[in-house]
């Protein structure tokens, strides 16, 4: 399995049963990130709690590999406000020690458009 299936699968598994086991076993005890709407400092406590707060409103296309290294991942996914047609391009830059992830940081683009358009995938098939 690859570091952007592990991502993955930990993430949707928190989100459909708010289960954090796998999550637990890929993040490094040290981990700490910057939240990207506060700037604060969070450990993975406090991205858990943001995250369950979050993905209600959400849908996520499947993250893709953009560039890979020993000790980073960068991987890029569309989202779409469940609520309103609200479209975002996200990129996360995630950084190993041991093997495990220490830190990350994701930086969202709000797009002008429906990236699903003259795709062959839809929202639909996400949620």
């Amino acid at each position: 399995m690859t570091r952007t299936e592990a991502f993955e699968m930990a993430w949707k598994l928190a989100a459909k049963e708010k289960d954090f086991s796998l999550v637990d076993e890929i993040y490094h005890p040290d981990y700490k990130a910057v939240g990207s709407i506060t700037g604060i400092k969070v450990n993975l406590a406090a991205d858990k709690e943001a995250y369950l707060a979050l993905i209600e409103h959400l849908i996520l296309t499947p993250a893709k590999t953009v560039d890979e290294g020993e000790d980073f991942l960068r991987i890029e996914r569309y989202t779409k406000y469940r609520e309103t047609d609200i479209f975002m391009s996200g990129t996360t830059t995630i950084t190993y020690k041991d093997g495990k992830i220490i830190t990350q940081e994701s930086v969202g683009e709000e797009l002008d458009h429906d990236p699903s358009e003259g795709q062959d995938w839809n929202w639909e098939d996400y949620e």
